[in-house]
C-alpha cells in the first residue's frame, strides 16, 4: 500500500489544512479564490435539480407513499429499482443489491470474499479510497500496473504463474481513476478467464460507465455473465453523490451471503432515496437516457477546452492524451527536470490546486509522480481556462 496516504499533510502553502495522516486533499477546504480541480465532481448543471424538485413534492403529496418512504424496507432494496437495474445490466433481478453508494458497494464486496491478510492485486497508480476500504480485511495488496488499455493482465497472469496467489483483483474498467484510460474488451476476457482459472473474484468499480462521450463501448457484459465478478457502480456520478445510492450485480452465490452481512451493518438503503430515484427512472423510460446525454455533452466540451488550454498556454509542458469519458485528465510532466512537488507548491500559491499523481500510487516503480491529475467535472469553462493560466505562472 502506497505510504502516501499515511503521509503527513498538516497545512500545505496554499492555506489547506489537513488532519495528520489524511491524504486526501479532495475533502478539505481550500483558500478562497482557489480554483480546485480535485474531486470526480459532476457538474451542477449536469443534475437534473427541477425533476427531482418535482419528484419529490409529488411524494410528499401523496400521503400513503410519504409513509411508505418513512419506513423501513428490505435489505436487497426497492423491487422496482432493481428490475430497471437490472435490465439496463442484463442480469436477474435478484442479483442486484441497492447499497449506500459506491464506497459502501466496495466494503460490502471486500468484507464478503476477501478473508483476513489476503493478497489483493490492485491498479498501478490506483484509486486510493479503495485501499481503505480493504483495510477492513487486509493490508496486503499486489500492484499491477494500468498501462494503455487499462489493468495489465498479462502481468498479473505471470506474478500469478510465478506462485502469487490473491483473494480478488481489484480494477476502474472504464475511464480509470486516475489515468482515464479503459480496458480494451480482450483484456476484460482475459482478466475474467483468469479468476475464473485461479479461483479469484474481480471487483469491477465502475461509476464513470454512463459518462462515455467519445471512442467504442467496450462492454460490460463479460463481467456480469461471470460468477467471479463483483461488478459495483452508483448514481453518485450521474444524479448525485448526496443520494448515497449505488448497486451491486453479484454472482447467484454470494447473493445471501451480501444480504446476511448487510443485516448486520446497516440494513437497508434509506428508503426516501430509493423512493424519488424510483419515480425519477421508472416513470418516463427515456428520462435517465437524457440526463446522461446532457451530461456526456457537456464533459467533452470540458475535458477538450482544458487540454487545448494546456498545450496552448503551456506548450511541450505536458503530454497529454485525450479522454474517451469519465471526469479526469491525467497528464505527465515532459521536461523531467520539473519537480512536481515544488510545481504543486507553486500552483497552490497562485491559487489552482489538484492531485499530485504520488498520492495514487500503488508501488513506488511506478512513475505516478510525473502526473498530474486534474478533475474538470464540476468546473466552468471559464475556471478551466484561469486554472491553466494560473498553472502557467506557476511554471
Amino acid at each position: 500500500m502506497t505510504a502516501v496516504i499515511n503521509q503527513d499533510l498538516t497545512v500545505l502553502s496554499q492555506g489547506l489544512t489537513v488532519p495528520t495522516g489524511f491524504g486526501d486533499v479532495s475533502l478539505i477546504a481550500a483558500t478562497p479564490g482557489a480554483i480546485r480541480l480535485l474531486g470526480g465532481i459532476p457538474a451542477p448543471e449536469a443534475l437534473p435539480v427541477g425533476d427531482i424538485g418535482r419528484a419529490s413534492a409529488e411524494l410528499w403529496q401523496d400521503h400513503a407513499a410519504a409513509v411508505a418512504s418513512l419506513q423501513y424496507s428490505q435489505s436487497h432494496g426497492f423491487v422496482a429499482l432493481r428490475n430497471w437495474i437490472a435490465a439496463r445490466e442484463g442480469v436477474d433481478p435478484r442479483r442486484i443489491v441497492i447499497t449506500n453508494g459506491g464506497m459502501h458497494g466496495l466494503s460490502l464486496a471486500v468484507l464478503t470474499v476477501v478473508e483476513r491478510g489476503a493478497t489483493v492485486a490492485v491498479d498501478d497508480p490506483v484509486f486510493p479510497l479503495f485501499l481503505r476500504a480493504l483495510e477492513l480485511s487486509t493490508t496486503a495488496t499486489l500492484p499491477v500496473p494500468v498501462i494503455a488499455d487499462g489493468f495489465d493482465v498479462e502481468h498479473l497472469a505471470g506474478r500469478l504463474a510465478a506462485g502469487e496467489r490473491i483473494a480478488a483483483a481489484y480494477t476502474v474498467p472504464d475511464f480509470h481513476n486516475p489515468t482515464q484510460v479503459t480496458l480494451s474488451a480482450p483484456k476484460r476476457r482475459a482478466l475474467i478467464e483468469l479468476a475464473e482459472r485461479h479461483g479469484f473474484y474481480v471487483i469491477v468499480d465502475n461509476p464513470y460507465r454512463e459518462l462515455r462521450f467519445a471512442g467504442e463501448d467496450q462492454g460490460h457484459a463479460v463481467f456480469n455473465d461471470s460468477d467471479r465478478s463483483i461488478h459495483v457502480n452508483t448514481f453518485t456520478k450521474t444524479l448525485g453523490p448526496g443520494w448515497r445510492l449505488g448497486w451491486l450485480v453479484l454472482p447467484e452465490h454470494l447473493v445471501d451471503a451480501v444480504i446476511r452481512l448487510r443485516n448486520r451493518v446497516d440494513g437497508h438503503s434509506p428508503t426516501v432515496t430509493q423512493t424519488i430515484v424510483e419515480r425519477l427512472v421508472t416513470g418516463d423510460e427515456q428520462w435517465f437516457d437524457r440526463v446522461l446525454t446532457a451530461a456526456r455533452d457537456l464533459y467533452r466540451e470540458r475535458a477538450g477546452i482544458l487540454i487545448d488550454a494546456l498545450h496552448e498556454q503551456l506548450p511541450g509542458a505536458f503530454e497529454t492524451q485525450a479522454p474517451e469519458g469519465g471526469l479526469f485528465l491525467w497528464p505527465r510532466l515532459a521536461d523531467d527536470a520539473v519537480d512536481p512537488a515544488a510545481l504543486y507548491q507553486r500552483a497552490a500559491a497562485n491559487g489552482v490546486v489538484y492531485q499530485q499523481g504520488e498520492f495514487f500510487a500503488a508501488s513506488p516503480q511506478r512513475d505516478s509522480a510525473r502526473h498530474l491529475r486534474f478533475a474538470y467535472g464540476d468546473r466552468t469553462p471559464e475556471d478551466l481556462r484561469e486554472a491553466v493560466r494560473r498553472l502557467a505562472l506557476a511554471f
